[in-house]
C-alpha cells in the first residue's frame, strides 16, 4: 500500500477534528443584563433513518445565556458530527437542544430546524427550553 492509499483510508483531518469535538462554553461577560444571541447554521446535514437519503436544514439558534456562552467553533464542529447519522428531524432537533442546554445552562433557548423540502414536503421543527425574558 502506498502513502496515498493509506491516507485515503484513514480519517481526514476534518473528520478527526469533528469526531473529537466537545461543546465548549465560556463565562457570560454580563450576567446582570438579559440579552439574546442568535446563531444560524445554514449547512446542517444528517440522514433519513428510513431511506438513508441525506436531509439538509438551516438551523437557527436563539438563546439568552445564563452563566455560560456557547463557543462558536465548538457548535460548528458539534453540528457537523450529525452528517452521517441516521436520525429523524424531530429527534435530531430535540437532541441538539438538549445537548446545548446541558452544556450552557441558558435562561432560555429556542432551536428552529428548517429542513429542505423533499418529495413536496417541507418540515420545520421548533423546540424551546426555559422562559424568555422580554424587556
Amino acid at each position: 500500500m502506498n502513502s496515498s492509499e493509506a491516507k485515503s483510508k484513514s480519517p481526514l483531518y476534518g473528520e478527526r477534528v469533528i469526531e473529537a469535538a466537545k461543546l465548549l462554553c465560556f463565562e457570560n461577560p454580563n450576567q446582570d443584563r438579559p440579552y439574546e444571541i442568535s446563531i444560524e447554521l445554514p449547512e446542517f446535514t444528517c440522514k433519513c433513518p428510513f431511506s438513508g437519503y441525506p436531509d439538509f436544514a438551516v438551523l437557527r439558534l436563539f438563546y439568552q445565556p445564563g452563566p455560560k456562552v456557547l463557543e462558536l467553533k465548538a457548535i460548528k464542529l458539534y453540528i457537523n458530527s450529525y452528517r452521517d447519522q441516521c436520525i429523524s428531524h424531530e429527534e435530531v432537533t430535540n437532541k441538539i437542544l438538549d445537548d446545548l442546554v446541558r452544556a450552557s445552562n441558558p435562561n432560555w433557548m429556542k432551536l428552529v430546524a428548517d429542513f429542505n423540502p423533499r418529495g413536496n414536503v417541507h418540515t420545520v421543527v421548533t423546540v424551546c427550553h426555559g422562559n424568555r425574558i422580554v424587556n
